[in-house]
């Protein structure tokens, strides 16, 4: 019997996407859509390119049976998440897209997001969605906490050096390119066609961006003491992907084998050969992370590059793959798809 879905948050991005993969997974029924106000709609009149599956009317929160449901996928915005999920029924499985339950710490909570978290006990409870290196704890996990899109691309890159000590951990600066629909589906002035096309700036500069509070966390807990790096985000004029550019401080070779040897199993995670670099458009719809390692110039430096698609392995593919996990199926299922070339 299928697994029946639900998804909350259906009319954004991450919920379609959500969708776009769910809709051939040979183990799961969607079986509910939430929205807020696109309720009432149908999915064919939000997003037209879904409108050949046969898919549940749009509806309120409130209208869906929860005690039918097995897992939840919550697709929503920060602070509103943790005020939904803390009121749905306790045997439901939830998968959340939003940063409400990423940061283990309250007072690193309220620190980036500028709020007090409202759900204390349930992020006490959250695994850290990160798949690769959490596998064991989000199979039993109850709640799971997607990472950021940029988080994932970082945390890809340098994980297995900053947990074998091969480069300097006071020495890593983070370049990061970002397409469009990571800021989301909210009409804003700055995503206009006009203000966007043909140039590329720099935001959230200086430390203020949010996902390094997750670089915070998850490094200084592998590392033993405190790592932070430095991280410059761009918007570029892309709808889709993200080309991380990290500059380390260590031996090339050693840095690419350590890479190597850690994701030689990893079905998402491919390491390219020393010296090529990876691009977004070959990793475009799809759930997989290229990697790329280069040496510099300067004797005793490398430069790791990375590359997703922050809907799919930066968001809702990695959802997925969590879900996978939690309901007992094979975590690949549903993400083997081909990326989009050109």
């Amino acid at each position: 019997m299928a697994h029946k879905i639900a998804i909350l948050g259906a009319s954004g991005y991450t919920g379609a996407e959500l969708i776009r993969l769910l809709a051939t997974h040979p183990a799961y029924e969607i079986a509910a859509l939430g929205a807020f106000s696109k309720a009432g709609q149908d999915m064919a009149d939000v997003f037209p390119h879904l409108r050949h599956l046969s898919l549940p009317q749009l509806v309120s929160f409130d209208e869906i049976d929860f005690e039918a449901i097995d897992l939840c996928f919550c697709a929503l915005p920060h602070k509103t998440s943790q005020e939904v999920i803390s009121g749905l029924p306790k045997h439901l499985k939830i998968v959340d897209l939003s940063a409400d339950f990423r940061l283990r710490d309250p007072e690193a909570y309220q620190q980036w997001y500028g709020n007090p978290h409202s759900a204390l006990e349930m992020q006490g409870e959250a695994v850290y969605g990160l798949t690769e290196f959490y596998r064991d704890e989000i199979a039993k996990a109850r709640l799971v906490a997607g990472t950021g899109c940029n988080a994932a691309t970082g945390q890809f890159a340098l994980r297995p050096l900053v947990s074998a000590g091969v480069i300097d951990l006071d020495e890593i600066i983070m370049d990061l390119k970002c397409g469009v629909s990571g800021a989301g589906r909210s009409l804003k002035e700055n995503l206009l066609h006009a203000e966007l096309s043909e140039g590329a700036n720099a935001y959230a500069v200086g430390g203020t961006h949010r996902h390094l509070g997750e670089f915070d966390q998850e490094f200084s807990k592998l590392a033993g003491r405190d790592v932070r790096v430095q991280f410059t985000p761009h918007l570029i004029p892309a709808n889709r992907g993200i080309l991380a550019t990290v500059y380390v401080k260590g031996d090339a070779d050693e840095i690419y084998s350590t890479l190597s040897k850690a994701y030689v199993d990893e079905p998402f995670l491919q390491v390219l050969p020393f010296g090529q670099t990876p691009s977004t458009h070959h990793v475009r719809g799809s759930n997989f992370c290229h990697i790329g390692v280069t040496g510099d110039r300067i004797e005793g430096r490398a430069i790791v590059i990375a590359a997703l698609d922050n809907l799919t392995k930066g968001s809702s593919g990695q959802a997925l793959q969590n879900a996978n996990l939690m309901l007992g199926e094979e975590e690949t299922s549903g993400l083997m798809g081909v990326p989009v070339f050109p």
